[in-house]
């Protein structure tokens, strides 16, 4: 097994041990994101000469016999929704497409205090809005198993690159399903943790709990660990919280005490039949193991409409300005986004704040006769990543681009922690996740939940993570720069020892 292919406990392992050291790892993934990212366009800003020099002076602090943090010498990816010193943070948007930031936002420092080595920007629609990875910057994210169709999205350059080994580390952010749709799409791990858990300094409305940045990897193990290096509370975000999770080591957690309770529509979600069957296999197949699995009902009829305003509140809060001098320059998902606020009076918003807690509070009775709660992650299998959107699903047609993310932003509404665990493939031979969700605040469980399953799985055949065919990966996808409408970008350095480079 080559190096990138190991994952990253095993990796920060053996960098530990001094048997491996982080240039040698970082050279291993340079090379394989520079062979396999043109099947998929996954990674867009890099930064690989300043990596190279941070990954020789964590080699010489290995060597010396420093203190080493959880994630020393690992290279990571970060969605470039996110700040990056030095590093271009295009957000997909071409009025951005030349900004090079001059500090990390807050979960970027984190990470490299803890020894993450930034080594890349990963793709994302335009200002992070939709479940397609494309934009008119960078162009499309393919997904790995067929570039052809798409990596789901916002976080899908994330999703893509973990699956491809590219990284063995990368950011994600989640408002309607952003972490967790691309991670069922791609086959890999991706956790929304509870609010407030993950400290975002940049989120525009301080008191929303809609939106949360969260970790993705390859399996549960990389996921709590590089959590554990993300966890914290920060001066700028009133919502963050200390000592609410630790993220690592992983909970030890008996599979045969679980009571689990399945959703596979949540009672308002059209879900492909397909999908239906996909998702009973592993209701099945974990039934086997579990103390209990049983359907469990939550009335969630006002969830659309209660999404829709919560949306829209949060959209207005950081487009409006922008909305109001250079609409242009804003995708058609953002502005469709803020027209839809038009509508919406003081009194919706009231309503939809009332119906959020209910909500919440649902979730929690439901908790109170079971410890886990698994629903499907998407409704349909990855699409042509040339439509914008799934825009029928069972023969019902989508009010607008995001309603077929219903079954992950009904879980935001709730507030819960959720964890996308991939296991097998579906009907179309595209990776399946499932979706698994606990009680607020209780990520560690979890974690914990979501290893134990993961475990059962491995051992089945058919259900444990799927791979992408390597064959796929060999081949440059041309078509997914096709919706770049600019000459490849040139950025020089902001402040720091060196210039960021660009993957166009």
């Amino acid at each position: 097994m080559s190096l990138v292919h190991l994952s990253a406990v095993e990796l920060r392992r053996r960098i530990g041990n001094k048997d491996l050291s982080p240039v040698e790892l970082l050279d291993a993934c340079i090379a394989r994101i520079e062979a396999v990212n043109p099947a998929v366009n996954a990674v867009c800003a890099t930064d690989f000469e300043r990596a190279r020099a941070t990954a020789r002076t964590a080699e010489a602090q290995v060597l010396r016999g420093e203190p080493l943090g959880p994630l020393h010498g690992l290279p990571l990816g970060v969605k470039d929704l996110q700040d990056t010193a030095g590093l271009l943070t295009t957000c997909g948007n071409v009025g951005l497409r030349g900004h090079v930031p001059q500090h990390d936002n807050a979960l970027v420092a984190r990470l490299k205090a803890a020894g993450a080595i930034v080594t890349a920007k990963t793709n994302v629609p335009d200002m992070g809005a939709g479940g397609n990875t494309r934009n008119p910057v960078w162009g499309a994210t393919g997904n790995p198993f067929n570039p052809l169709l798409n990596a789901g999205g916002s976080s899908g350059g994330s999703a893509a690159a973990l699956a491809t080994h590219m990284l063995p580390l990368c950011t994600g952010s989640d408002t309607g399903g952003s972490l967790r749709i691309p991670a069922a799409l791609c086959g890999v791990v991706g956790l929304r943790p509870s609010p407030g858990v993950v400290a975002n300094d940049a989120r525009p409305l301080g008191w929303s709990v809609i939106s949360v940045l969260g970790p993705m990897a390859r399996t549960v193990a990389d996921t709590a660990l590089m959590l554990s290096a993300s966890v914290g509370r920060h001066t700028m975000d009133p919502l963050s919280v200390s000592g609410v999770c630790k993220g690592w080591p992983l909970q030890e957690v008996d599979l045969s005490g679980l009571r689990i309770g399945t959703v596979e529509d949540f009672g308002v979600c059209a879900v492909d039949p397909g999908i239906r069957r996909s998702f009973r296999q592993r209701v099945a197949a974990l039934a086997r193991h579990a103390r209990s699995c049983e359907p469990v009902a939550l009335d969630l009829t006002d969830g659309h409409r209660c999404f829709d305003v919560l949306r829209a509140e949060s959209f207005v809060a950081a487009f409006a300005d922008t909305y109001r001098t250079d609409p242009q320059s804003l995708g058609p998902n953002v502005r469709a986004n803020v027209e839809m606020a038009h509508a919406i009076t003081l009194g919706d918003r009231a309503w939809a704040h009332l119906e959020q807690t209910r909500i919440a509070r649902r979730f929690e009775r439901a908790f109170e006769q079971v410890d886990l709660i698994v629903a499907p992650v998407t409704p349909v299998s990855p699409f042509p990543w040339t439509a914008l959107y799934a825009e029928r699903i069972d023969g019902q047609d989508m009010r607008n681009y995001y309603e077929w993310l219903g079954l992950t932003y009904m879980v935001t509404l709730a507030t819960n922690p959720a964890l996308s665990l991939p296991c097998g493939v579906d009907e179309q031979g595209m990776p399946f996740g499932l979706q698994l969700i606990a009680p607020l605040r209780a990520d560690d469980r979890l974690l914990g939940m979501a290893a134990a399953i993961e475990a059962c799985f491995a051992a089945q055949p058919g259900l444990g993570r799927p791979l992408p065919p390597e064959a796929r990966l060999n081949q440059p996808t041309p078509s997914l720069q096709s919706l770049v409408t600019h000459p490849p970008l040139m950025a020089g350095p902001a402040e720091g020892p060196g210039p960021a480079r660009t993957a166009v």
